[in-house]
C-alpha cells in the first residue's frame, strides 16, 4: 500500500476543493466536499500507477506561517 500526501485548497470561485499531489504529474482532481475529494483523489493516483510507480518531482515537506508587517 502506498501512502501520498495531498495539498487541498478551495476555489473561491466554485466553492469546489482541489487537491494535488506535489511532484505527481497528473495527480489532481477537485470535489464538492472532503470526502468525495478523498474518493477522487484515490481513483486518479490508482488510474495514474497503473503505469508504473513514479519518480516523484517534488516532495511535500509542511506548511509555514509566513507574517508580514
Amino acid at each position: 500500500m502506498k501512502v501520498f500526501t495531498a495539498v487541498v485548497e478551495r476555489c473561491p470561485d466554485t466553492g469546489l476543493y482541489v487537491g494535488f499531489v506535489p511532484g505527481f504529474p497528473g495527480a489532481h482532481t477537485q470535489g464538492e466536499t472532503l470526502d468525495e475529494l478523498n474518493r477522487n483523489l484515490k481513483e486518479v493516483i490508482e488510474m495514474l500507477l497503473e503505469d508504473g510507480i513514479p519518480k516523484l518531482e517534488a516532495e511535500f515537506v509542511g506548511t509555514q506561517t509566513v507574517m508580514v508587517a
